[in-house]
C-alpha cells in the first residue's frame, strides 16, 4: 500500500484537528442540553407535586402549561427551522446522501430550546435525536468557519452527529459505530477518523459535567447457562415483531397528524401537549424521556401484570408525542420499550423454567439492544450502545442471538428501518 502524498496527510491532519474541536463543543453543548433536560424534568414534576392539592385548578394549571411549551417548541420549529422537527437523524442521513442540503444554523438553538420544551412538557421523546442533530450542525458550522471543501465538511458533519450520539448516551464508541453503520452505512478512513476523535472529546468534554458513570445501574449479571441461551433467541424474535408494530405505530400515527394540516401546527402539539399533561397530571413517572422507567427495568422491578400495560401506554405515547412534530428522538424512548418487553420475557422465563437460575433483569438489558435492532436495523450500534450504558458485558453473547433474530424478523416480513421510512417523508 502507497503511502499518501505530504499535502493529502497534511489535509488529513487537518480534518483530524477540526473533529476534535468539532467534538469537544458538541460534547459542552450536549452535556448542557442533558442537564437542562433533567432540571426541566424535575421542575415538572415539582410543579405537579405541589398542585396535586388543588384539584381541578391545579389539573387545569398542569394542562395548560404543557400545552403552551409543546405549541411554543412547535411554534419555534415552524418560525425558524422546519429542519428541527422531529428526531433530526432522518435529515441528517439526507444531506449526507446529497437528497438534502444542510440545515440553517438556527436549527442548533431551536433544536436545543425546542427539545427542552416538548421533552420537558413530559412528550415520550429521546434526548438523542436533537444531540445528534446539534452535534452534525455544529460541525458543519467549524468546517464552513475554516474554509473546508463540502467533502471535508461533510466528513465533519457526519463525525458532529457521532459526537452528539455519544454525548447524549455516554457513550463513544457507539456514536463512532453509529456515524459508519448507519448514517454513511460504509466503512471510509477519514469518516472514520473524525468520528473517532469527535467523540472522543466529545465524551471528554461531557463527563468532565456529567460524570463517569453509565447512564444506567445494573447489577452484576453472570453469564447465562447455556440451557437458557434459546431463550434469547425467542426474545429477539419477538422483539422483531414488537419493531415492526413500533414502526407502523409510528408512521401511522404521523400520517394521522399530516391529515390534520388545516389545524396550525402549534394547535395539533398544543392539544397533544395538554393530553401528555393530563397523563402526568394521574401518572408521572409514565411521561417524559422515560430513562427512570428503564432504570426500573433493568433493576428487575416490575409486575407481571403491570409490564404489558405499560408497555402499550408507552408504546402510543411515543408515537403520539413524535406526531405533535416537536423536537425529540425516538432512541431513549424505544429503550424503554426494549427493557419492558426484555424483563416481560425474563419473568415469564424465570416462572417456566426455575430450575435455570435466569436472572430477568438480565432480560432486559438484551431486550434493549434487540429492540433497537429491529427498529433501527444497526445491531453493532445497538449492541455497543446498550453494553456502554450499562456495563453489562456479560451479556454480549446473548446480544448477539437477540439481534441477530430481531433483524431477521422485520426483514423476512419486509419492513424497512424506521430511519428510511422517515427519511422518504422527509
Amino acid at each position: 500500500m502507497t503511502a499518501p502524498a505530504p499535502e493529502e496527510s497534511s489535509g488529513l491532519l487537518a480534518l483530524a484537528l477540526l473533529a476534535l474541536i468539532a467534538g469537544a463543543i458538541a460534547g459542552l453543548v450536549g452535556a448542557v442540553f442533558r442537564l437542562t433536560l433533567l432540571a426541566a424534568d424535575h421542575a415538572r414534576d415539582w410543579v405537579i407535586g405541589a398542585l396535586q392539592g388543588r384539584g381541578i385548578a391545579g389539573l387545569a394549571l398542569v394542562v395548560l402549561g404543557c400545552a403552551a411549551a409543546a405549541m411554543a417548541a412547535a411554534w419555534l420549529v415552524r418560525r425558524f427551522s422546519p429542519h428541527a422537527s422531529g428526531s433530526g437523524i432522518p435529515h441528517v442521513e439526507a444531506v449526507l446522501e446529497g437528497e438534502l442540503p444542510p440545515a440553517d444554523f438556527r436549527m442548533i438553538p431551536v433544536k436545543f430550546v425546542g427539545g427542552v420544551l416538548a421533552i420537558g412538557s413530559g412528550l415520550a421523546l429521546g434526548r438523542e435525536g436533537p444531540s445528534v442533530q446539534m452535534g452534525a450542525g455544529i460541525a458543519h458550522l467549524v468546517g464552513l468557519l475554516f474554509r473546508r471543501s463540502w467533502p471535508d465538511s461533510r466528513v465533519l458533519l457526519a463525525a458532529g452527529a457521532g459526537a452528539g450520539l455519544a454525548t447524549a448516551f455516554n457513550a463513544p464508541i457507539a456514536g463512532a459505530i453509529f456515524v459508519l453503520e448507519e448514517l454513511v452505512r460504509r466503512f471510509d478512513t477519514k469518516i472514520a477518523i473524525a468520528a473517532l476523535g469527535a467523540s472522543a472529546t466529545a465524551i471528554g468534554v461531557a463527563r468532565l459535567m456529567l460524570g463517569d458513570a453509565p447512564d444506567f445501574h445494573v447489577e452484576p449479571l453472570a453469564f447465562p447457562v447455556a440451557e437458557s441461551r434459546p431463550l434469547f433467541f425467542v426474545l429477539g424474535a419477538l422483539a422483531g415483531l414488537l419493531a415492526i408494530l413500533y414502526n407502523r405505530t409510528l408512521l401511522a400515527t404521523v400520517a394521522a397528524a399530516d391529515r390534520l394540516r388545516r389545524w396550525p401546527v402549534e394547535l395539533r402539539a398544543g392539544l397533544i401537549g395538554a393530553a401528555v399533561g393530563a397523563l402526568a397530571w394521574a401518572a408521572p413517572a409514565l411521561v417524559g424521556g422515560g430513562d427512570p422507567i428503564t432504570q426500573q427495568m433493568l433493576l428487575g422491578t416490575g409486575s407481571l401484570a403491570l409490564i404489558p400495560l405499560l408497555l402499550l401506554a408507552r408504546l402510543a405515547l411515543g408515537a403520539v408525542s413524535y406526531a405533535a412534530g416537536t423536537p425529540g428522538g425516538l432512541f431513549a424512548p424505544m429503550l424503554v420499550l426494549g427493557a419492558q418487553l426484555g424483563l416481560l420475557v425474563g419473568i415469564l422465563s424465570q416462572l417456566v423454567f426455575p430450575g435455570l437460575a435466569i436472572q430477568p433483569q438480565a432480560f432486559a438489558v438484551v431486550g434493549m439492544a434487540a429492540l433497537f435492532t429491529g427498529v433501527v436495523r444497526a445491531p453493532l450500534t445497538g449492541i455497543v450502545l446498550v453494553i456502554e450504558m450499562t456495563a453489562s458485558f456479560t451479556m454480549f453473547l446473548p446480544m448477539l442471538g437477540a439481534c441477530f433474530m430481531a433483524m431477521l424478523v422485520p426483514t423476512l416480513l419486509r419492513d424497512p428501518p424506521i430511519y428510511e421510512s422517515l427519511r422518504r417523508r422527509t
